[in-house]
């Protein structure tokens, strides 16, 4: 039995790639099919591995204009043959699932979310883009929405990320899905003692729908230490936003080291986005932190109310400071933290994925047993 793995683009090193790579590590090999391929950040990681590209990346500039590129990619999956294949395994949240494959082949899509860019957050990406963007997704739109439909018949067992994305999976390509949380390194973040300090902390992406701004719009308010930690297009504007008020810092692209210590020592993590999972509350729980979240989304599959931390009902920083008013009256247990981060490691997410990949057939040819 031949097997191909596949993934929508190999360019950063984020929680699908993560994904990517515990699949590469049960099915060694695999083969690996993508549109575009940076060598110099995977090529120790998929070493033992043939990686297989679309004609997207021979495009020009195609590692730094890949989405760009999107509506040619249903064109350069047509074009790509996978008859050799008896079975297909795709981490999919972009065009990577609508290969066409071989008669009596199986493929098993693990789905962090349909297109979200066409799907359910279509109007936010538009607005906040360029103008020949905005254009070029305006005319595109209907038929990546078609194409999107037509490729998830190409899949014959769908995992979802959470419960979130199976509602969406139901919703959009009216299919029914398994949900398999994604893996979280908790050994690396659980392996230092907390060691609490007088900050609240916002870390990562610095965009418009991961909502930092109403963080900042909250703790200028409330004048309490706030730490952002993270890069973005939406940097120098909460920049300006916080330019009179001296309890709010921005230290910009941290390491997983300096992450690792902010998660420790903060007194909450502030999680204000609505994501379709969310790695980070898990990431700052396995460190032993609380997590104050948008009561919405993947956020209410990784923190207990008042356990784990809290989660309040409204996007607004209005709804932020009177969820804070209520923390600076609890406490919460270390230890009750990350025990129920250590559920979402890397060995539980391997266990529960190999399990279910044998009850869709078992002869797989995986390499290594969870």
């Amino acid at each position: 039995m031949k097997t191909l793995l596949l993934h929508y683009w190999l360019i950063n090193d984020r929680g699908g790639e993560k994904v990517l790579k515990i699949f590469a590590d049960m099915f060694k090999n695999a083969d690996i099919l993508t549109h575009v391929y940076d060598p110099d950040k995977f090529q120790d990681t998929f070493r033992t591995h043939q990686i297989r590209r679309t004609f997207i990346d021979a495009l020009p500039m195609a590692r730094k204009n890949y989405q760009k590129y999107l509506p040619l990619m249903p064109l350069a999956l047509k074009l790509t043959n996978v008859s050799e294949y008896d079975f297909l395994l795709s981490s999919e949240s972009g065009p990577i699932k609508g290969v066409k494959k071989a008669s009596g082949a199986m493929h098993v899509c693990y789905c962090h979310t349909p297109m979200r860019y066409v799907w359910d957050m279509y109007e936010q990406y538009r607005d906040n883009s360029g103008y020949i963007t905005r254009g070029a997704m305006s005319l595109f739109h209907r038929y990546l929405q078609n194409y999107d439909l037509k490729s998830a018949e190409q899949v014959d067992h769908f995992i979802a990320n959470s419960a979130f994305v199976a509602e969406r999976i139901k919703r959009i390509y009216k299919r029914n899905s398994t949900v398999i949380h994604p893996p979280v390194n908790v050994a690396y973040y659980s392996r230092q003692p907390r060691m609490e300090k007088d900050f609240f902390l916002y870390a990562g992406e610095l965009c418009r729908y991961k909502r930092p701004d109403i963080v900042v719009e909250a703790f200028r308010k409330n004048r309490r230490r706030l730490i952002v930690a993270g890069c973005g297009n939406e940097l120098e504007t909460l920049r300006k936003q916080a330019s009179d008020s001296s309890n709010i810092e921005f230290h910009g692209r941290v390491s997983d080291d300096e992450l690792r210590n902010l998660y420790r020592s903060c007194r909450a993590l502030i999680f204000p986005g609505l994501e379709d999972f969310g790695i980070i509350p898990l990431e700052a729980q396995a460190a032993g932190a609380p997590v104050v979240a948008y009561g919405a989304g993947g956020a209410l599959e990784t923190v207990m109310d008042n356990k784990t931390g809290l989660l309040f009902g409204e996007q607004t920083a209005t709804a932020l400071l009177e969820t804070l008013e209520n923390f600076d009256a609890m406490s919460f247990e270390t230890e009750v933290i990350r025990s129920h981060a250590s559920g979402f490691s890397e060995t539980h997410f391997s266990r529960r994925l190999h399990d279910f990949l044998l009850q869709c057939n078992p002869s797989l040819p995986l390499t290594q047993k969870a």
